[in-house]
């Protein structure tokens, strides 16, 4: 049986950016996966496909958008102080407080 890591939440803390964050999934072929190539900072979504597609999707087959704010990140490294620890089943921290 497969080890469980522990995975922490990151904080919800926005990161630097003056405007509105976008994550940017790009599928290169239509036979390919999504994937997440980056983000971008933009004030609209229009802002944010130019950019997007500038950095990342020139040759895409595919290019989705999604804000950020809509994105919950996880990692099995502290990477943020106001990490919140959540287990695989419940997403629950250690006070038993929904993630």
């Amino acid at each position: 049986m497969a080890e469980q890591s522990n995975w922490s939440r990151v904080g919800e803390q926005p990161r630097d950016a003056v405007d509105r964050e976008w994550e940017v999934f790009i599928r290169n072929e239509s036979r390919d996966p999504l994937q997440h190539v980056g983000s971008v900072s933009a004030p609209t979504i229009e802002t944010a496909r130019t950019q997007a597609t500038t950095l990342f999707g020139r040759y895409a087959t595919d290019l989705w958008l999604c804000p950020a704010t809509d994105v919950r990140r996880y990692s099995r490294t502290t990477i943020d102080e106001r990490a919140v620890s959540v287990d695989s089943e419940g997403e629950r921290d250690e006070r038993g407080h929904s993630a």
